[in-house]
């Protein structure tokens, strides 16, 4: 199931100091990637059907944070949640229930005020070693780091030919 192009959102953001976010790769945002509440099992059926795998099951951290080491999918199965991505400067959006947000590495992302029944299921590319960093100052190899993050085979939501592809190979070209 591809999303509508009006429930399709490519987000890029510029370095915001403490929070690196990434150069080159939007944040690619689903709104109703899957029908309302669709429950965790078919976000991580979903993702692990696109290659990405190592599945969770939790919430989003309530302090501005990233990933240097690897992309991240998040799939709202439950609730709602108000996120901040892209750091300080960044921008605020709703995730509802059906919604999947794919994160670049370097991008942060923080939960600002969320439903009581919040429940989201995150994953990465296959193979993927994932850290969690709050200060790309206080990690001075952290850009770089995120630089050489690899494109995924694999859209999360819509699969090898997914728009995902087509955004971030557009943006490493």
């Amino acid at each position: 199931m591809h999303p509508t192009t009006e429930g399709f959102h490519v987000l890029l953001f510029k370095d915001a100091g403490a929070i690196p976010n990434n150069p080159g790769l939007p944040l690619i945002w689903w709104q109703a990637a899957l029908p309302p509440a669709p429950g965790p099992e078919a976000f991580e059926q979903l993702f692990a059907r696109n290659g990405w795998t190592q599945s969770w099951r939790n919430g989003i951290f309530d302090y501005p944070h990233f990933h240097s080491t690897s992309h991240e999918v998040l799939g709202i199965a439950r609730g709602s949640v108000r996120v901040r991505l892209g750091g300080a400067t960044g921008t605020e959006v709703e995730l509802q229930a059906g919604d999947a947000v794919a994160i670049p590495a370097g991008v942060g992302h923080q939960n600002l005020r969320a439903s009581a029944d919040l429940l989201v299921v995150g994953a990465y590319p296959s193979g993927a070693e994932v850290d969690l960093l709050r200060d790309a100052g206080a990690d001075t190899q952290a850009r770089d780091r995120i630089a050489a993050v690899p494109v995924p085979r694999s859209d999360p939501v819509e699969g090898e030919d997914g728009r995902l592809l087509r955004h971030w190979a557009a943006a490493r070209n």
